[in-house]
């Protein structure tokens, strides 16, 4: 099992930043990859962006493309979400996640959730 815990969120002025973590607990070593999610009042959850354990490879939705970086620390067993320029839009729920499950990264199939951390950015 791996306990996945945010922290960082907060609320923001519009075109300012945020840094999200995610620290990974409990058999860390099982991790391959994890990813990002974001759910708005109302919307279904949307992939924002994922990273592979090991060799750092990025994939990214295209809504966030330029704005905001995934990356990790694997000595720290954390994630970080690095999101600048941040627009109203940005304002959601945002979940980390664990080894993807399906053969895609978008997909939020994933073994293991946070309990995900309020963004709210104001305009």
């Amino acid at each position: 099992q791996v306990q996945l815990v945010e922290s960082g969120g907060g609320l923001a002025q519009a075109g300012g930043s945020l840094r999200l973590s995610c620290a990974a607990y409990g058999r860390t070593s099982s991790v391959y990859a994890m990813g990002w999610f974001r759910q708005a009042p109302g919307k279904e959850r949307e992939f924002v962006a994922a990273i592979t354990w090991i060799g750092g490879t990025t994939y990214y939705a295209d809504s966030v493309k330029g704005r905001i970086t995934i990356s990790r620390d694997n000595a720290k067993n954390t994630l970080y979400l690095q999101m600048n320029s941040l627009k109203p839009e940005d304002t959601a729920v945002y979940y980390c996640a664990a080894n993807p499950q399906a053969n895609y990264y978008e997909n939020p199939k994933y073994a293991y959730w946070g309990q995900g951390t309020q963004v709210t950015v104001s305009s």
